[in-house]
């Protein structure tokens, strides 16, 4: 396989993007319902919480990128502007495991779908003049920091374990 070091970078941030959400919907799988209302720490999020943070966060990357609409754009409220336990109403935690698998399958395939250059132009958050001078605020750099965006919460998520 001869790729370019552009195509190759991009792979390498594709795999592991794949792998870290992977790890995560596994570990989702692996808790009861019961331990995902838990908070990971005294006042602390709970996994519930963090679960749709990571779900409201996904989904915006669709219109970041310029791949698509929101699926879910009653959750930015929920899980991007307000705290845990803020009072609101969550959805089930059935539906928000579905609601994972499904923004994750739609990001996917919509990333399948880009070639070198439209990972490297700039994201829907730059201007075209702020791009020029900042080329590094592209499309592939939402993946790298979403990506780092989901380990953390990952590593928060393991203290529900004990």
């Amino acid at each position: 396989m001869n790729l370019q070091p552009s195509e190759l970078v991009i792979r390498m941030t594709l795999t592991s993007w794949e792998s870290q959400n992977k790890r995560f919907a596994e570990l989702i799988e692996k808790f009861s319902d019961e331990a995902l209302l838990r908070e990971i720490a005294p006042g602390k999020n709970t996994g519930v919480y963090l679960l749709g943070h990571m779900i409201a966060a996904h989904d915006g990357m669709l219109p970041l990128m310029g791949l698509g609409e929101k699926k879910y754009p009653e959750m930015e409220e929920l899980f991007l502007k307000s705290p845990d336990k803020s009072g609101k109403t969550l959805p089930p935690v059935a539906e928000l495991r579905k609601r994972l698998h499904d923004v994750t399958a739609e990001l996917n395939a919509q990333f399948g779908k880009l070639g070198t250059a439209d990972w490297l132009s700039r994201h829907n958050a730059v201007s075209e003049e702020d791009f020029a001078k900042e080329p590094m605020r592209n499309k592939l750099n939402i993946v790298i920091s979403r990506t780092v965006h989901l380990a953390s919460h990952m590593g928060q998520m393991l203290y529900l374990k004990s």
